[in-house]
């Protein structure tokens, strides 16, 4: 009796880092969207940052929002960095920070992807999102200390900080989570690829 190799799981594997035309057009008009949602953002952010740092801070998950909702809608290795990656070469005219803004889009759109990757993209439950969201929110107080001068206040301000890190980055992914399932109701998306179990 011959044995053949079991080949069906590798071509399962490589279908899911195909990229169809049908998921670029997608990722590209998440990719605007985000864009065009971050380029006012990031001005309202630079001038409040010296002033109200954390109404600025505030703001942080939104650069979250838009890779959430391609790795939501799409179910594809790789989607949320491609949406943060287009997101931010949109950005890039108006931003005043060239291209390092598409190096900021893509800081974020990483923890976003992280918990995925983790599982080598074959689990998408919803609280994988929420991971990603929890530990940005801890990675960039920490990562921006100096920048906000952290060291300078008292221990109430620095909980509040990241108290409001936590709850902005929690927020956009929810609102994420949501863009994306409406989108899907609406027929966005195509079919799903089905995770292993």
């Amino acid at each position: 009796m011959q044995i053949r190799p079991r080949t069906s799981g590798r071509k399962a594997d490589a279908r899911r880092f195909r990229f169809p035309t049908a998921i670029l057009l997608t990722c590209a008009a998440l990719g605007v969207a985000g864009g065009l949602l971050l380029a006012p953002a990031n001005w309202l952010s630079t001038i409040l940052f010296p002033v109200l740092p954390i109404v600025s801070v505030a703001m942080a998950g939104l650069w979250l929002l838009p890779s959430v909702i391609g790795l939501r809608l799409l179910r594809r290795p790789l989607v949320g960095m491609l949406v943060g990656l287009l997101a931010g070469l949109v950005i890039v005219p108006f931003s005043g920070y060239g291209f390092s803004s598409v190096l900021t889009n893509l800081w974020w759109a990483a923890f976003a992807e992280l918990p995925f990757l983790f599982v080598i993209w074959r689990y998408w439950g919803t609280w994988m999102h929420y991971i990603g969201a929890l530990i940005v929110s801890v990675v960039y107080p920490v990562m921006a200390w100096a920048s906000f001068d952290l060291g300078a206040f008292g221990l109430w301000y620095q909980v509040v900080f990241f108290a409001v890190t936590l709850a902005s980055c929690v927020g956009a992914t929810a609102l994420g989570i949501l863009i994306a399932d409406r989108l899907r109701r609406a027929g966005v998306g195509g079919r799903l690829p089905q995770s292993r179990r």
